[in-house]
């Protein structure tokens, strides 16, 4: 950053809200209707972006997810909420947030609701079926795959349980063991006992034809027909959003029941400290946790209000209001 980046002046809102997805948007909707001075920065890149539609939540089941975006922005709008499409390079324990082209916001509270980047595996052609045909979560995307081959790549244990969650969809599934995973005798009698079949690994690349996932090509060149496969990605969040923060062995951020980090004026919500949670879940979840910061910016109105009074302790409604 130049020196005359870092000169420009800084605005000051009740809540920085770091990401615009569905949990940023949620708790910016609780926020704006609570007359708050709220900013949404936004880096435009959702995580569930590839994917065509969003399931599971209620009058939206279906939905494409920009077009859910879409109305969530038109909605915070209408309540005096900013949204500002930033690339967030650092947040400072202060409060402060500096994006990579040199702005920075600063909260009295600060929310990230950044969710996280799935890292896929090193597998030729694989990427651009990711939310296709490719996909992660069997209760988004099982339905639509219905009595079709389908394959899991395993690439850890959990791989197991989900070839298992798969096997409700179709008859035919294959668990692709593509990592050194070990099945215990009773993984393997259990997958035996459903019907899933399990293929030695690692696979090489996908086969598309006619713009849809034919076929695993596995490194020794056999093939595994299939029209869609599920996997388990892994994560990851920018270094700069968690510098100062706790986080656990997989990089998310730590909260405690509330939302709140491991920094009093931070708080977290969705993907960032759940990589599992869905759509909906991130949505309730971020309602509540917007409920907590407001009620933490509440109890600081009150206090400034207590400290400004004439005579401490003897506060007339009315001002107490004007002061608010």
């Amino acid at each position: 950053m130049t020196s005359s980046e870092s000169s420009l002046p800084v605005p000051e809102y009740d809540v920085v809200i770091v990401g615009g997805g569905i949990a940023g948007l949620t708790a910016a909707l609780v926020l704006g209707r609570a007359r708050r001075r709220v900013v949404v920065l936004d880096a435009g890149s959702p995580r569930n972006a590839p994917a065509g539609h969003v399931h599971g939540f209620p009058t939206r089941d279906g939905m494409p997810p920009a077009e859910l975006l879409e109305l969530a922005r038109a909605e915070v709008r209408g309540y005096g909420v900013e949204l500002a499409e930033a690339t967030v390079a650092a947040v400072e324990p202060s409060g402060t947030v500096r994006t990579g082209d040199g702005r920075g916001f600063r909260g009295r509270q600060l929310i990230l609701a950044t969710g996280l980047r799935d890292v896929l595996p090193e597998i030729e052609g694989l990427r651009p079926r990711w939310g296709r045909d490719v996909l992660q979560c069997p209760y988004c995307h099982g339905y639509e795959t219905v009595d079709k081959q389908l394959a899991v790549l395993g690439t850890g244990e959990t791989s197991i349980q989900q070839a298992q969650l798969v096997r409700t969809f179709s008859p035919d599934v294959v668990l692709v063991l593509h990592s050194d995973i070990t099945l215990s005798e009773e993984d393997a009698s259990g997958l035996a006992a459903m019907g899933i079949r399990v293929v030695e690994g690692p696979v090489a690349e996908v086969s598309v034809e006619n713009d849809a996932l034919a076929a695993l090509v596995l490194a020794d060149g056999q093939t595994v027909p299939c029209e869609a496969m599920f996997l388990e990605p892994a994560a990851e969040m920018d270094a700069g959003l968690t510098e100062h923060l706790e986080t656990d062995d997989d990089g998310c951020i730590v909260t405690n029941e509330l939302g709140r980090t491991s920094q009093e004026r931070i708080w977290a919500v969705g993907n960032a400290t759940d990589p599992s949670a869905q759509v909906v879940a991130a949505a309730g979840d971020a309602y509540r946790l917007a409920v907590v910061v407001n009620a933490k910016l509440l109890e600081e109105d009150l206090g400034r209000a207590v400290a400004s009074a004439p005579e401490a302790g003897m506060v007339d409604a009315a001002d107490l209001r004007e002061a608010v």
